[in-house]
């Protein structure tokens, strides 16, 4: 009896401890990995909140950009770092579900090695095409392709990145033969577009926007599964004809798996609110980017659905990074 009652006082204890846990929360300086270099979107984005969880938690949050390897370097070390509530990755698409399909073995499987926090933001990403082509919509896009297979290709910013496969799924949906070439960033890429070396690209919205209201380019369609708050008279390419086609661009949050789970939902709720927050919506908007949060369950499996998405299309698209 001596035995359950201690086990008993124990685990009473454990579950007193654990409100209390997160209320101390954080104790110690919080680390936001950034597994790609200052400056791209997933940096600016935590560079935006980290001052606004400081004044909301308390403590200090500090962005450490770890780069390299498709973004692989920084987040294995996220997964092999203390869950102590001290070290968090602000994640991608590319990094934390492409990249380890592309190139097996370079990072701990992320559904296993991670705990969701939050999703932060989307980059919509636009179907850019070309002015020579003389396609002004989707159909006279689908016509030529098929009419000269193998003959056009698109661009992307890199091989197994959000680009890349967004124009791999886009082909198999559509039924259309196309090349990849890819470049060093979403920049080069445009350059040649315009230049009409490149017959077309999936590219964020935002480095498109300009050339496309220039003339310089033409903007089809958007990629995600709804129309863009910052361009919503821009159709996406399902409600053009090309079914079972939805593209996110997404920057989000994790922890190491086992951090305690009461840290996850406080800092769970808190971003949720500073995204909640117009001016921070705002702020997000000029930077081209939707803010977006969501409940930790929600994002673990947004993450699972993703791998469901991506392993057969890279496979069949056979994308390695070997």
């Amino acid at each position: 009896m001596m035995i359950k009652r201690r086990g008993l006082l124990a685990a009473s204890g454990a579950i007193l401890a654990a409100p209390a846990l997160a209320q101390r929360w954080p104790e110690r300086p919080v680390t936001l990995v950034v597994p790609y270099a200052a400056g791209g979107s997933t940096d600016v984005v935590a560079r935006l909140l980290s001052p606004k969880l400081q004044a909301m938690l308390g403590g200090s949050f500090v962005v450490e950009n770890r780069t390299g390897a498709g973004g692989s370097i920084g987040t294995a070390a996220v997964a092999r770092a203390p869950a102590d509530g001290t070290v968090f990755l602000v994640s991608s698409a590319s990094n934390h579900v492409m990249y380890p399909i592309v190139a097996p073995g370079s990072m701990p499987d992320p559904r296993q090695a991670f705990a969701g926090v939050s999703m932060l933001a989307d980059v919509p990403l636009a179907l850019t095409v070309a002015r020579r082509l003389g396609a002004s919509d989707l159909a006279g896009l689908l016509a030529l392709l098929k009419r000269e297979p193998g003959k056009h290709s698109f661009a992307s910013s890199g091989v197994g990145g959000s680009q890349h496969l967004a124009g791999e799924l886009f082909a198999m949906r559509a039924g259309v033969d196309i090349v990849h070439v890819p470049y060093r960033g979403g920049g080069p890429a445009l350059n040649d577009l315009v230049a009409g070396q490149v017959s077309l690209a999936f590219l964020n919205l935002p480095t498109a926007l300009p050339q496309g209201e220039a003339g310089t380019v033409k903007i089809l369609a958007v990629a995600g599964e709804k129309r863009s708050a910052l361009k919503p008279d821009i159709p996406t390419v399902t409600e053009l004809g090309v079914q079972d086609f939805a593209v996110r661009s997404w920057t989000a949050l994790f922890a190491p798996r086992a951090t305690p789970p009461e840290i996850v939902a406080r800092f769970s709720a808190a971003l949720r609110e500073i995204l909640g927050d117009p001016a921070v919506k705002a702020r997000l908007a000029e930077l081209g980017t939707e803010a977006e949060g969501s409940a930790p369950a929600e994002l673990d499996g947004f993450v699972r659905d993703e791998f469901t998405l991506w392993e057969p299309v890279i496979r069949a698209a056979k994308v390695s990074a070997q």
